[in-house]
Protein backbone atom coordinates (compact mmCIF):
# COMPACT_ATOMS: atom_id res chain seq x y z
CA UNK A 1 0.00 0.00 0.00
CA UNK A 2 1.30 3.14 -0.82
CA UNK A 3 2.01 6.02 1.77
CA UNK A 4 -0.80 8.27 -0.47
CA UNK A 5 -3.07 5.87 -0.26
CA UNK A 6 -2.77 4.89 3.47
CA UNK A 7 -3.64 8.73 3.98
CA UNK A 8 -6.05 8.49 2.34
CA UNK A 9 -7.91 5.34 4.30
CA UNK A 10 -6.63 7.63 7.95
CA UNK A 11 -8.18 10.58 6.92
CA UNK A 12 -11.57 8.32 6.37
CA UNK A 13 -10.97 6.72 9.73
CA UNK A 14 -10.17 9.54 11.99
CA UNK A 15 -13.83 11.11 10.25
CA UNK A 16 -15.82 8.43 11.43
CA UNK A 17 -14.32 7.69 14.78
CA UNK A 18 -15.17 11.69 15.19
CA UNK A 19 -18.73 10.47 14.51
CA UNK A 20 -18.63 7.45 16.62
CA UNK A 21 -16.73 9.73 18.97
CA UNK A 22 -19.70 12.70 19.14
CA UNK A 23 -22.60 10.04 19.32
CA UNK A 24 -20.75 7.86 21.85
CA UNK A 25 -20.90 10.84 24.28
CA UNK A 26 -24.39 10.88 24.71
CA UNK A 27 -24.08 7.68 25.71
CA UNK A 28 -21.23 7.65 27.98
CA UNK A 29 -23.17 11.12 30.11
CA UNK A 30 -26.23 9.01 30.77
CA UNK A 31 -24.48 6.41 31.95
CA UNK A 32 -22.38 8.35 34.36
CA UNK A 33 -25.21 10.11 35.61
CA UNK A 34 -28.18 7.27 35.94
CA UNK A 35 -26.10 4.12 35.75
CA UNK A 36 -28.49 3.90 32.96
CA UNK A 37 -27.65 2.68 28.61
CA UNK A 38 -30.35 4.41 27.17
CA UNK A 39 -30.16 1.98 24.29
CA UNK A 40 -33.11 4.75 22.47
CA UNK A 41 -29.98 6.97 21.62
CA UNK A 42 -29.64 5.61 18.28
CA UNK A 43 -33.26 6.56 17.68
CA UNK A 44 -32.57 10.21 18.79
CA UNK A 45 -29.63 10.42 16.43
CA UNK A 46 -32.36 8.97 13.86
CA UNK A 47 -35.28 11.52 14.35
CA UNK A 48 -32.30 14.41 13.99
CA UNK A 49 -31.64 13.48 10.37
CA UNK A 50 -35.48 13.90 10.03
CA UNK A 51 -36.10 16.84 11.57
CA UNK A 52 -33.06 18.39 9.16
CA UNK A 53 -34.65 16.83 6.32
CA UNK A 54 -37.84 18.64 6.27
CA UNK A 55 -36.41 21.46 7.42
CA UNK A 56 -34.63 21.75 4.24
CA UNK A 57 -37.25 19.75 2.00
CA UNK A 58 -40.51 20.71 3.10
CA UNK A 59 -39.89 24.31 5.20
CA UNK A 60 -37.70 25.61 2.80
CA UNK A 61 -35.63 26.07 5.41
CA UNK A 62 -32.08 27.30 4.60
CA UNK A 63 -30.08 24.27 5.51
CA UNK A 64 -28.13 26.15 8.07
CA UNK A 65 -31.16 27.09 9.97
CA UNK A 66 -33.06 23.82 9.30
CA UNK A 67 -29.81 22.33 11.23
CA UNK A 68 -29.78 24.90 14.47
CA UNK A 69 -33.43 23.82 14.77
CA UNK A 70 -33.07 20.26 14.25
CA UNK A 71 -30.28 20.18 16.84
CA UNK A 72 -32.97 22.28 19.25
CA UNK A 73 -35.78 19.74 18.58
CA UNK A 74 -33.56 16.78 18.64
CA UNK A 75 -32.35 18.19 22.48
CA UNK A 76 -36.41 18.67 23.26
CA UNK A 77 -37.13 15.13 22.37
CA UNK A 78 -33.93 13.66 24.37
CA UNK A 79 -35.56 15.33 27.20
CA UNK A 80 -39.16 14.59 26.45
CA UNK A 81 -37.98 11.05 26.49
CA UNK A 82 -36.43 10.98 29.59
CA UNK A 83 -39.13 12.83 31.63
CA UNK A 84 -41.58 9.98 29.86
CA UNK A 85 -39.93 6.79 30.05
CA UNK A 86 -36.92 7.53 32.62
CA UNK A 87 -38.38 9.76 35.67
CA UNK A 88 -40.81 7.58 36.17
CA UNK A 89 -38.89 4.50 36.78
CA UNK A 90 -35.80 5.97 38.86
CA UNK A 91 -36.70 4.47 41.60
CA UNK A 92 -37.32 0.92 40.07
CA UNK A 93 -34.57 -1.58 39.46
CA UNK A 94 -32.38 -0.93 36.94
CA UNK A 95 -33.75 -3.85 34.57
CA UNK A 96 -36.99 -2.40 34.58
CA UNK A 97 -35.34 1.32 33.37
CA UNK A 98 -33.24 -1.23 30.54
CA UNK A 99 -36.60 -2.52 29.25
CA UNK A 100 -37.90 1.06 29.17
CA UNK A 101 -34.99 2.23 26.76
CA UNK A 102 -35.24 -0.50 24.21
CA UNK A 103 -39.13 0.07 24.27
CA UNK A 104 -38.45 3.50 23.45
CA UNK A 105 -35.99 2.71 21.05
CA UNK A 106 -38.39 0.44 18.88
CA UNK A 107 -41.20 2.76 19.97
CA UNK A 108 -39.47 5.81 18.04
CA UNK A 109 -38.83 3.37 14.75
CA UNK A 110 -42.14 2.44 14.37
CA UNK A 111 -43.23 6.72 15.05
CA UNK A 112 -40.90 7.62 12.48
CA UNK A 113 -42.34 5.00 9.94
CA UNK A 114 -45.69 6.29 10.64
CA UNK A 115 -44.29 10.24 10.23
CA UNK A 116 -42.32 9.87 7.52
CA UNK A 117 -43.00 6.91 5.36
CA UNK A 118 -40.10 3.98 5.81
CA UNK A 119 -38.51 4.22 2.09
CA UNK A 120 -35.12 5.79 2.51
CA UNK A 121 -34.74 9.76 1.62
CA UNK A 122 -31.82 11.74 0.71
CA UNK A 123 -30.15 13.79 2.64
CA UNK A 124 -29.90 17.64 1.39
CA UNK A 125 -26.76 17.67 -0.02
CA UNK A 126 -25.16 20.76 1.37
CA UNK A 127 -22.48 21.90 -1.09
CA UNK A 128 -20.10 23.88 1.20
CA UNK A 129 -19.89 19.91 3.50
CA UNK A 130 -19.58 17.75 0.58
CA UNK A 131 -16.86 19.83 -1.79
CA UNK A 132 -14.03 17.78 -2.78
CA UNK A 133 -10.90 18.51 -1.85
CA UNK A 134 -7.31 17.98 -3.09
CA UNK A 135 -4.01 17.70 -0.95
CA UNK A 136 -1.15 16.08 -3.16
CA UNK A 137 -2.66 12.76 -4.18
CA UNK A 138 -4.75 12.72 -1.63
CA UNK A 139 -8.88 13.65 -1.76
CA UNK A 140 -11.41 13.81 0.70
CA UNK A 141 -14.43 16.07 1.21
CA UNK A 142 -13.97 19.18 2.96
CA UNK A 143 -16.84 17.53 5.81
CA UNK A 144 -14.14 14.89 6.60
CA UNK A 145 -11.50 18.08 8.20
CA UNK A 146 -14.78 19.42 9.48
CA UNK A 147 -15.90 16.19 11.64
CA UNK A 148 -12.66 15.62 13.73
CA UNK A 149 -12.30 19.47 14.54
CA UNK A 150 -16.06 19.89 15.31
CA UNK A 151 -15.67 16.74 18.03
CA UNK A 152 -12.10 18.38 19.36
CA UNK A 153 -14.19 21.80 20.15
CA UNK A 154 -17.14 20.23 21.72
CA UNK A 155 -15.38 17.54 23.74
CA UNK A 156 -12.95 20.79 25.12
CA UNK A 157 -16.05 22.85 25.61
CA UNK A 158 -17.80 19.52 27.43
CA UNK A 159 -15.22 18.87 29.34
CA UNK A 160 -15.22 22.91 30.54
CA UNK A 161 -18.80 23.02 31.27
CA UNK A 162 -18.58 19.87 33.39
CA UNK A 163 -15.71 21.02 35.27
CA UNK A 164 -15.90 24.54 35.30
CA UNK A 165 -19.73 25.61 35.79
CA UNK A 166 -22.08 24.97 38.34
CA UNK A 167 -24.36 22.94 36.20
CA UNK A 168 -21.31 20.56 35.59
CA UNK A 169 -20.60 20.72 39.08
CA UNK A 170 -24.45 19.19 39.84
CA UNK A 171 -23.19 16.37 37.17
CA UNK A 172 -20.62 15.16 39.01
CA UNK A 173 -22.11 15.25 42.80
CA UNK A 174 -25.06 13.51 41.11
CA UNK A 175 -22.97 11.03 39.19
CA UNK A 176 -21.76 9.66 42.98
CA UNK A 177 -25.09 9.49 44.96
CA UNK A 178 -27.86 11.19 43.81
CA UNK A 179 -29.44 11.24 47.59
CA UNK A 180 -26.67 13.63 48.83
CA UNK A 181 -26.73 15.65 45.85
CA UNK A 182 -29.87 16.48 47.05
CA UNK A 183 -29.36 16.91 50.29
CA UNK A 184 -26.96 19.62 49.31
CA UNK A 185 -29.62 21.86 47.22
CA UNK A 186 -28.79 20.02 44.34
CA UNK A 187 -31.90 19.99 41.38
CA UNK A 188 -31.56 16.06 41.07
CA UNK A 189 -34.13 16.19 38.24
CA UNK A 190 -33.26 19.28 36.53
CA UNK A 191 -30.10 18.11 36.25
CA UNK A 192 -30.74 14.82 34.63
CA UNK A 193 -32.88 16.60 32.41
CA UNK A 194 -30.14 18.76 31.38
CA UNK A 195 -27.40 16.08 30.86
CA UNK A 196 -30.22 14.35 28.13
CA UNK A 197 -30.53 17.46 26.42
CA UNK A 198 -26.81 17.86 26.34
CA UNK A 199 -26.46 14.07 25.21
CA UNK A 200 -29.10 14.62 22.68
CA UNK A 201 -27.16 17.84 21.13
CA UNK A 202 -24.35 16.19 20.54
CA UNK A 203 -26.45 12.79 19.02
CA UNK A 204 -27.88 15.47 16.11
CA UNK A 205 -24.90 17.52 15.30
CA UNK A 206 -23.06 13.99 15.05
CA UNK A 207 -25.94 12.66 13.00
CA UNK A 208 -26.38 15.67 11.07
CA UNK A 209 -22.83 15.03 10.21
CA UNK A 210 -23.51 12.01 9.18
CA UNK A 211 -26.73 12.61 6.91
CA UNK A 212 -24.00 15.09 5.15
CA UNK A 213 -21.33 12.19 4.86
CA UNK A 214 -23.70 9.04 4.18
CA UNK A 215 -26.84 10.78 2.68
CA UNK A 216 -29.07 8.39 2.98
CA UNK A 217 -31.86 8.12 5.79
CA UNK A 218 -34.48 5.52 6.90
CA UNK A 219 -36.11 4.40 10.24
CA UNK A 220 -34.15 2.33 11.32
CA UNK A 221 -30.68 3.32 10.52
CA UNK A 222 -30.16 4.51 13.58
CA UNK A 223 -29.81 0.68 14.99
CA UNK A 224 -26.05 -0.02 13.90
CA UNK A 225 -24.42 3.24 14.41
CA UNK A 226 -26.56 3.15 17.90
CA UNK A 227 -24.84 0.02 18.92
CA UNK A 228 -21.24 0.76 17.26
CA UNK A 229 -20.84 4.22 19.80
CA UNK A 230 -22.21 1.58 22.63
CA UNK A 231 -19.05 -0.19 21.77
CA UNK A 232 -17.26 2.89 21.32
CA UNK A 233 -18.19 4.22 25.03
CA UNK A 234 -17.71 0.53 26.21
CA UNK A 235 -14.05 0.51 24.70
CA UNK A 236 -13.23 3.76 26.21
CA UNK A 237 -14.45 3.06 29.76
CA UNK A 238 -18.58 3.73 29.74
CA UNK A 239 -19.01 7.09 31.88
CA UNK A 240 -16.16 8.68 31.13
CA UNK A 241 -16.13 11.50 28.65
CA UNK A 242 -12.43 11.24 26.98
CA UNK A 243 -12.64 7.39 27.03
CA UNK A 244 -15.58 8.08 24.55
CA UNK A 245 -13.77 9.88 22.09
CA UNK A 246 -11.06 7.36 22.50
CA UNK A 247 -13.23 4.35 21.95
CA UNK A 248 -14.88 6.42 19.08
CA UNK A 249 -11.57 6.88 17.24
CA UNK A 250 -10.31 3.03 18.01
CA UNK A 251 -13.76 1.78 16.53
CA UNK A 252 -13.77 4.43 13.55
CA UNK A 253 -9.67 3.80 12.01
CA UNK A 254 -10.18 0.46 13.39
CA UNK A 255 -13.04 -0.33 10.58
CA UNK A 256 -11.39 1.49 7.83
CA UNK A 257 -8.21 -0.28 8.13
CA UNK A 258 -9.60 -3.54 8.50
CA UNK A 259 -10.72 -2.94 4.62
CA UNK A 260 -7.90 -1.07 3.63
CA UNK A 261 -5.49 -3.91 4.99
CA UNK A 262 -7.78 -6.86 4.36
CA UNK A 263 -10.03 -5.94 1.27
CA UNK A 264 -11.48 -9.51 1.59
CA UNK A 265 -13.20 -8.96 5.06
CA UNK A 266 -14.70 -6.11 4.03
CA UNK A 267 -18.07 -7.72 4.08
CA UNK A 268 -17.14 -8.27 8.05
CA UNK A 269 -16.32 -4.88 9.02
CA UNK A 270 -19.71 -4.75 11.38
CA UNK A 271 -18.31 -7.55 13.39
CA UNK A 272 -15.11 -5.75 13.73
CA UNK A 273 -17.12 -3.45 16.53
CA UNK A 274 -18.39 -6.63 17.86
CA UNK A 275 -15.30 -8.29 18.21
CA UNK A 276 -13.53 -5.68 19.89
CA UNK A 277 -16.37 -5.33 22.36
CA UNK A 278 -15.71 -9.02 23.33
CA UNK A 279 -11.30 -8.55 23.31
CA UNK A 280 -12.26 -5.57 25.90
CA UNK A 281 -14.91 -7.24 28.34
CA UNK A 282 -12.59 -10.26 28.70
CA UNK A 283 -9.12 -7.74 29.02
CA UNK A 284 -10.52 -5.25 30.11
CA UNK A 285 -14.12 -5.15 31.62
CA UNK A 286 -13.85 -1.60 32.81
CA UNK A 287 -12.68 -0.03 29.22
CA UNK A 288 -9.55 2.15 28.47
CA UNK A 289 -10.40 5.03 30.76
CA UNK A 290 -12.94 3.48 33.25
CA UNK A 291 -13.31 2.43 37.08
CA UNK A 292 -14.40 -0.11 39.20
CA UNK A 293 -17.34 0.79 40.89
CA UNK A 294 -18.98 -1.20 43.47
CA UNK A 295 -22.37 -2.11 43.40
CA UNK A 296 -24.39 -0.64 45.66
CA UNK A 297 -27.00 -3.45 47.40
Amino acid sequence: MSFELFLQYLTNGISLGSLYALIAIGYTMVYGILKLINFAHGEIFMMSLYFGFYGVSVFSMPWYISFIVAIGMTALLGMMVERAAYKPLRESPRITIMVSAIGVSFFLQNLAIVLFGGRPKAFPNVRLLTEVMQIGSVSFQRLTMIIPIVTVVLLFALLYLVNNTKTGMAMRAVSKDHETARLMGVDVNRTITITFGIGSILAAIGGIMWGAKFPQIAPFMGVMPGLKCFIAAVVGGIGNITGAIIGGFILGIGEIMLIAFLPNLTGYRDAFAFILLIAILLFRPTGIMGEKISEKV
